[in-house]
């Protein structure tokens, strides 16, 4: 149902009802913050847009006609509903902006995610965060899914049907256990013989191992997987009790590689550097603590760097 022409806007019945009550019409213009002018041209154009005098003026000020009367009595009614809208509409954007959903790859949510969680806590106290970890084709489903109002993934391509921006770079490292031949070796190990060796790898859907299957396309692919595993701590686990090579964010095992648990393998003619995304719905640019986090992305991480 459209309304009617003849219905006055929210500033014109604020103004009658402020008239009505103060009984005059510069008072009423005083206290909306117009001129008298003004209000008085106001009043006099709702007047014609209904059809009716809505006011009896004298020197001594003005009061409603019987119209008038009418009218501001259910002006009252439109005004009190139009403010529990205003309300609600706020209460509605208080609890949007107080909430952050977030779906986050297995590298960004371990070792970048908690260093950008602190510094939007500092920042926005009030914000609850949820965070969700899934590989990177999960974490897309679930953004497009409505399911999350920011995703992080990493991938050799950005996902289908996803605004992204690039936030860092990360690179792949092969590792392997001190006693595992390769870290002997005197020379770098190639991209063949990677391609032709059994490793541990993450799961297919991931960031990394989609990765690491582009980069050896050319040899064939990587061969059949040693383990496949879904936890960063269980692969460097793994590889580190001497099962085999395992390929993983070099963020992931920059403590191991350090302490010599682990010992990285550098491998010929080989670019295993990927982008860092995040995501959101197409034409729904992040707003409120979802905008927030991702300006805290584009700053220097406290922790291991993420170039390469």
């Amino acid at each position: 149902m459209r309304l009617s022409h003849r219905v006055p806007e929210l500033g014109a019945l604020e103004l009658l009802l402020a008239v009505v009550r103060l009984g005059s019409v510069g008072r009423a213009a005083a206290e909306l913050g117009v001129s008298q002018p003004a209000a008085s041209t106001r009043i006099r154009s709702m007047e014609r847009q209904i059809g009716m005098a809505l006011l009896d003026r004298s020197p001594s000020g003005s009061r409603p006609t019987e119209a008038g009367a009418l009218v501001a009595e259910w002006a009252l009614q439109v005004i009190e509903a139009a403010r529990a809208l205003d309300a609600g509409l706020g209460a509605l954007r208080e609890h949007r902006d107080g909430r952050l959903r977030v779906v986050a790859s297995l590298t960004v949510a371990e070792y970048l995610m908690p260093g950008w969680l602190l510094a939007l806590h500092e920042a926005r106290p009030g914000t609850a965060v949820t965070l969700r970890v899934a590989n990177s084709a999960t974490v897309a489903e679930q953004v497009l899914a409505g399911q999350a109002d920011l995703g992080f993934v990493e991938g050799a391509t950005a996902p289908t049907g996803l605004g992204c921006a690039v936030i860092a770079t990360d690179r792949l490292l092969v590792a392997v256990a001190p006693r595992h031949p390769w870290a002997r070796r005197r020379g770098e190990v190639t991209a063949r013989e990677l391609a032709a060796t059994p490793l541990i790898l993450r799961e297919q859907g991931s960031g990394t191992r989609e990765v690491l299957d582009q980069a050896l396309s050319e040899y064939g692919g990587t061969a059949k997987p040693l383990l496949e595993l879904a936890s960063t701590t269980a692969l460097k686990a793994a590889a580190a009790s001497g099962a085999g090579p395992v390929v993983v964010s070099e963020l992931a095992v920059a403590d191991e590689v350090t302490t010599g648990r682990l010992v990285a393998v550098p491998v010929a003619g080989l670019d295993l550097r990927r982008p860092l995304r995040a995501v959101w719905p197409t034409g729904q640019r992040p707003a409120g603590p979802a905008r927030h986090l991702l300006s805290l992305t584009r700053q220097p991480s406290p922790g291991p760097a993420a170039g390469g």
